[in-house]
């Protein structure tokens, strides 16, 4: 296991970074790596996020420093969500089979969460995001047809979406953690717009299937003070609650969206106009 940490940035720091401080801050750049869980803690909400991608051996949930604990889920709660080949995930002894865009939820209190492959030859690739719990709730499987789907946008404004809610209160049970999935159609390229913020949720995006040699313009900061970031296949950016969070693609694609905070209300947003965007 490899982990890193990123720190709470003020939005008026924000405003002076150049290109790079931007990417360093908030860019996840290298999600997956083979045979390795890959995890970044960001001191936003304490959201933990990152990529196990077992191909030739079974990979271990161990706890990082940064939790002080005997376990990795001893305080916390853990969503997965397959974005590769089929995959298991061992939960204190049960299994769960996820194929791909299906969801786990693993509440506070498991001990020995593991992953493998079904076939080494189409690797699963399994996003993790986990925050803090207070309460344990069950483990729970979500498939796609599961989830709580909404259909969002136009052709005609190029953001014709379904927004896949996966692990949230509608469907499960958590503490604070919710996840889901937006899939753009095809000939759409704009994701959350118009856009809007959140100041008791912060959130992350992981951008895939972004086809080779294309990218996303991932769009942050405050709406008065608006700041990009350009982003590829497989690859993650943090979002903190004065952050706006948007996307513009050179081609449709998908995304996987984890929020944490205060609120379980998918709702409650304050939103703004595009005409309001600087």
């Amino acid at each position: 296991m490899k982990y890193e940490s990123r720190y709470s940035v003020h939005p008026t720091d924000a405003k002076k970074y150049d290109t790079q401080e931007l990417r360093e801050h908030f860019l996840i750049e290298k999600v997956f790596e083979e045979d390795e869980i890959n995890l970044t803690y960001s001191h936003e909400d304490r959201y933990i996020l990152g990529g196990a991608k077992p191909v030739n051996t079974t990979l271990e949930l161990q706890p990082i420093d940064p939790l002080k604990a005997d376990y990795f889920l001893e305080r916390r709660e853990l969503g997965i969500i397959n974005v590769g080949g089929q995959g298991i995930v061992m939960v204190d002894g049960d299994v769960y089979t996820l194929n791909f865009k299906e969801a786990l939820y693993v509440g506070r209190g498991v001990k020995d969460v593991s992953f493998k492959s079904v076939n080494p030859s189409q690797p699963a690739s399994f996003y993790l995001n986990s925050t803090p719990a207070h309460k344990t709730y069950p483990t729970k499987k979500v498939t796609r047809e599961e989830a709580d789907k909404v259909v969002l946008g136009s052709p005609e404004t190029s953001n014709h979406r379904v927004i896949n809610k996966l692990l949230v209160n509608s469907v499960v049970e958590t503490c604070q953690l919710q996840m889901g999935m937006t899939e753009l159609k095809s000939g759409s390229v704009w994701n959350t717009m118009p856009g809007h913020v959140h100041d008791r949720r912060m959130e992350v995006y992981f951008y895939f299937e972004v086809p080779e040699e294309q990218a996303v313009c991932h769009f942050m900061g405050q709406k008065e003070e608006s700041r990009h970031i350009w982003m590829h296949n497989e690859q993650a950016v943090i979002s903190p609650v004065w952050s706006m969070h948007s996307g513009a693609g050179t081609s449709n694609y998908t995304f996987i969206w984890g929020m944490a905070g205060e609120n379980l209300d998918y709702d409650d947003m304050d939103k703004f106009a595009i005409t309001e965007l600087k």
